[in-house]
C-alpha cells in the first residue's frame, strides 16, 4: 500500500472545488442544493443538500470513469491489494450480483454454499445460472452454518468440473471463515474463478492479525461492503478485481443494474471512508478488537450466553474466525436469539444487527464506546434474570436445512405459479423466496423442493418473531409454487 497515495480522496476533494465554485444549477436534482426543499434541507443541513449533485465533467461520471472517480478507484484498488476496485452505490447486493453476472451466463455452473445471501440466489434468477450447493458445516450446538469444507469443494468439482465459479462467504454473518487459500488454490487448478462476499470482511483488509482476505488469499473477485465494517454510508460498496479479471467487461456487467445516477453522497463516503482506514485501520480496528473481546468475556460471565470466538475453529468447515464479530449463542437461557434481540430493542433501547433462533449479532466497532457496552452486557443480565427459562437447546437445534434442488432458480421464479397456504405446500416446488431479515439467507429459494422440515422451521421463526420476508403475501402465509 502506497500510504503517499492513500492521503488522498479525489472525489472528496473535487467536491470542495465545485462548492467553492458556487454554480448555477440548471440540471438535477430538482431540490436545487436544498432550496427548493426546506423541510429535507433543514432535517438533513445544507451542506449535505448542496453536495447531492448530479454527474458532470468536473465530477467525472460513475458508469464511465474517465477522472476524479477513475483515480479514486485506482486508489482503492491500491488500498485493498487489487488489480481494480469498482464503486458500487447500489448496495453490495450489485457487487455480489456484478461478480456472479461477469462470469457465469445462462446454463453455466456455479458451486456454492446454500447459505449465500439472497442477492447471490437473486443473481442466478437474472442470468440463468445453475447452482451446485455445497452444504456447509452446520455447528448444532450453536444451532449455525459454518463455512465449506474443502474436501466437499473438491468433491463438487471433481462432479461439475465444467463450473465455471465457486462462491464463498468469508465471513459468514457470524464470523466463520473458510480455508479461503486452499479453496482458491484448489479452484485455480481446475481453471475456476473464486467469487468472495467479503460483505462483512472490511477490516480483513486493514486490521492485524484478521482472517486472511481475498486478495490476500488469491481470490479473483471480492464484493465488499464497506458501509457494514468501513465507516461508508450505508449502500456504498466496493466490487475488488483480482489479476485474473478485466474489470473493463465487469463495468459493463456493473452498467446493466446500477444507476446512472451514481449519488455523490455515497461515492464521497466510500472515498473518505477508504482514506481513513488506510492512514488508521491498524488503530481502528485494534480498538474494535478489544471492545469484542472485553464483551464477549464479560457475556460469557452472566451464565447461559454464550459469545463464542476462535475456540470453536476445527481448521476445516471453521478454519478461521472473525475477532470483532459478537455472536452470543442464547438458547441455554431458555430464550431464542430473536427474542433477545426483540427485548434488547423495545425494553432496552438497544438495536444490535440481527437476532435468529439460536443467536444474536452485536456489531462493535471502534465508534462503540465502553459505556455502551456495559449498557449491553447490564441489559442481557437482566433480560437473563427477568425473561430467562429453561435451556431449549435441544428444540430446533441448527439453522440450516439441506436443499432439495428440483428446478433452477430462474425457471422456477419464471414459471407459472400458484399460491397455496405455507402448511399445504409439502412436496411442491417452490417459485419464489422465504427468508428471515437480516440476515437475508433464504430458508427457501426458487426451485427448492417444499419438505416437512421447512415448514416447522418456518412456523417456528414466525412464532419467535422473526421477520420473514421474500414471499408475494405480505403476510408470508401463503406461497408461490410451480404449477406442474
Amino acid at each position: 500500500m502506497n500510504i503517499l497515495l492513500q492521503q488522498k480522496a479525489p472525489i472528496h476533494e473535487a467536491l470542495q472545488r465545485h462548492k467553492l465554485n458556487r454554480v448555477v444549477p440548471f440540471d438535477v436534482p430538482g431540490h436545487k442544493g436544498g432550496r427548493g426543499n426546506k423541510e429535507l434541507t433543514d432535517f438533513l443541513g445544507e451542506k449535505c443538500l448542496k453536495l447531492d449533485v448530479n454527474s458532470m465533467k468536473p465530477l467525472d461520471n460513475l458508469t464511465h470513469p474517465v477522472s476524479v472517480i477513475k483515480e479514486a478507484e485506482e486508489i482503492a484498488a491500491d488500498a485493498f491489494g487489487a488489480k481494480a476496485a469498482l464503486f458500487i452505490v447500489n448496495g453490495t447486493t450489485a457487487s455480489v450480483q456484478g461478480m456472479v453476472m461477469s462470469v457465469c451466463k445462462a446454463g453455466d455452473k456455479i458451486i456454492m454454499p446454500r447459505n449465500v445471501h439472497r442477492s447471490a440466489i437473486n443473481a442466478l434468477v437474472v442470468c440463468g445460472a445453475v447452482p451446485v450447493y455445497v452444504n456447509p458445516g452446520v455447528n448444532k450446538n450453536l444451532g449455525i452454518p459454518l463455512g465449506m469444507s474443502v474436501i466437499e469443494v473438491e468433491k463438487a468439482i471433481k462432479e461439475n468440473p465444467e463450473a465455471k465459479a465457486i462462491l464463498v462467504n468469508n465471513p459468514t454473518y457470524y464470523g466463520i471463515c473458510s480455508n479461503l487459500r486452499e479453496i482458491v488454490r484448489v479452484a485455480h487448478r481446475h481453471n475456476i474463478k473464486v467469487l468472495v462476499d467479503e460483505a462483512h470482511g472490511t477490516h480483513f483488509y486493514f486490521g492485524e492479525n484478521m482472517p486472511v482476505s481475498a486478495m490476500a488469499a488469491g481470490a479473483d473477485m471480492a464484493a465488499v461492503s464497506m458501509h457494514k465494517t468501513g465507516g461508508s454510508l450505508t449502500q456504498s460498496s466496493f466490487l475488488l478485481c483480482g489479476e485474473g479479471v478485466n474489470p473493463d467487461y465487469v463495468r459493463q456487467i456493473i452498467n446493466l443494474t446500477q444507476t446512472t445516477s451514481g449519488s455523490y453522497l455515497l461515492m464521497v463516503s466510500l472515498d473518505i471512508a477508504r482514506k481513513n482506514l488506510s492512514l488508521k485501520g491498524k488503530e481502528i480496528f485494534k480498538k474494535t478488537v478489544e471492545l469484542a473481546k472485553y464483551a464477549r468475556g464479560e457475556i460469557n460471565k452472566l451464565g447461559g450466553y454464550y459469545a463464542f470466538a476462535e475456540e470453536i475453529m476445527d481448521g476445516d468447515t471453521t478454519y478461521d474466525f472473525d475477532p470483532t464479530k459478537l455472536s452470543v449463542h442464547t438458547r441455554k437461557v431458555g430464550l431464542a436469539g430473536v427474542e433477545v434481540y426483540d427485548l434488547l430493542r423495545d425494553e432496552y433501547g438497544i438495536q444490535v444487527e440481527f437476532g435468529d433462533i439460536s443467536n444474536f449479532l452485536a456489531i462493535v466497532s471502534a465508534g462503540d464506546r465502553e459505556f455502551e457496552i456495559e449498557r449491553l452486557i447490564a441489559s442481557l443480565s437482566e433480560i437473563k434474570r427477568l425473561y430467562g427459562k429453561d435451556d431449549i437447546s435441544g428444540m430446533l437445534d441448527h439453522e440450516y436445512i439441506n436443499p432439495d434442488v428440483a428446478m433452477i432458480p430462474q425457471k422456477a421464479f419464471y414459471s407459472v405459479k400458484k399460491s397455496l397456504p405455507i402448511q399445504d405446500s409439502i412436496g411442491e416446488i417452490c417459485g419464489e423466496f422465504v427468508m428471515c431479515y437480516p440476515p437475508g439467507i433464504p430458508i427457501l429459494a426458487p426451485g427448492e423442493r417444499i419438505t416437512e422440515e421447512v415448514i416447522q422451521y418456518i412456523q417456528y421463526a414466525k412464532e419467535k418473531g422473526s421477520f420473514l420476508t421474500g414471499t408475494e403475501d405480505m403476510n408470508v402465509e401463503n406461497i408461490n409454487v410451480v404449477l406442474r
